[in-house]
């Protein structure tokens, strides 16, 4: 699936603009395109910032959440976020929030082969352990994260891909185990929403050097960020992540299986509506595959 089509036209001279007006101690810094993303476009700023503006209005409530809650949530958590340096605000020129945050150097965890990202399986299970905590009432909402999968939309949208897939049989069978086992009812707790290995930024040492792009955050089941067990690492990676975030019971196998759940239906995603050959849609090739190697 292509890109969606920018409802605003954002440009370095409009985004020098904004800093001039509303932030003027960045105004003049290096500025440049990184990339017109799915919902963002992403300027660097100098050596050390980020400016990411939304492209369309449906994805302006995301910039707004990031502003908002990743100050609250960066405090819990043991990696580094893109907490906000500047809050921009709606102008003449351009309609939505917009904000100044860190850059982290260094390659996403989707440029680096499966196997080397095991060297960061426990960190990334040390992170979610801090961040899985209970989230306030008024923690933004997410229709399509962290909710329950058999729900009749996000199941019917699943069988409808599963459908599509040359093992549609094998992936059904475990769609409808995973799926009809015990539902979430504990506390919703903080999610990053979106833990896929592109939002993964590798430092040295093959180590995680910070957790990015926190637009679909929500409060709800631990399972939905959990699948990046299957979307991240290779065998050898999952099963370290998987014994350290299962240390003293943590973690319990329903859990889990809404995990694989969680898995399969952010995969069946990936791997058909990434173009194809980029490493989000290999990504989710990769994890149909291993969910397949995975007993009902």
């Amino acid at each position: 699936m292509p890109t969606p089509v920018a409802e605003v036209m954002i440009d370095a001279a409009l985004v020098e603009r904004l800093l001039s007006q509303q932030c003027p101690s960045l105004a003049g810094l290096p500025l440049s395109l990184v990339e017109n993303g799915w919902d963002n476009a992403i300027f660097r700023l100098g050596d050390s910032l980020v400016v990411r503006l939304p492209r369309r209005a449906v994805a302006a409530p995301l910039v707004e959440n990031e502003i908002t809650w990743l100050p609250i949530i960066e405090p819990l958590v043991t990696l580094p976020i893109p907490q906000p340096v500047f809050a921009g605000r709606p102008s003449e020129e351009y309609p939505y929030a917009w904000m100044v945050a860190p850059w982290f150097d260094g390659p996403r965890a989707s440029d680096i082969a499966p196997a080397d990202r095991t060297a960061f399986a426990e960190q990334l299970a040390d992170f979610l352990w801090t961040l899985h905590v209970p989230a306030p009432a008024h923690a933004p909402l997410n229709p399509v994260r962290g909710m329950s999968l058999a729900q009749e939309g996000p199941d019917t949208r699943a069988r409808g891909r599963i459908a599509r897939e040359p093992e549609h049989t094998a992936l059904l069978l475990r769609w409808e185990a995973w799926t009809s086992g015990p539902e979430f009812d504990g506390v919703d707790v903080w999610l990053h929403g979106d833990l896929h290995p592109a939002n993964l930024i590798v430092g040295a040492e093959g180590q995680l050097s910070a957790v990015i792009d926190w637009g679909d955050m929500t409060a709800g089941d631990p399972a939905c960020d959990l699948a990046t067990a299957w979307l991240t690492f290779d065998a050898t990676g999952r099963e370290i992540f998987l014994d350290r975030l299962s240390q003293g019971g943590a973690t319990d196998e329903a859990t889990w299986r809404r995990a694989r759940a969680w898995a399969l239906h952010l995969a069946l995603i990936l791997a058909q509506e990434c173009e194809a050959g980029t490493a989000l849609q290999i990504a989710g090739r990769r994890a149909l595959d291993a969910l397949l190697t995975e007993s009902v």
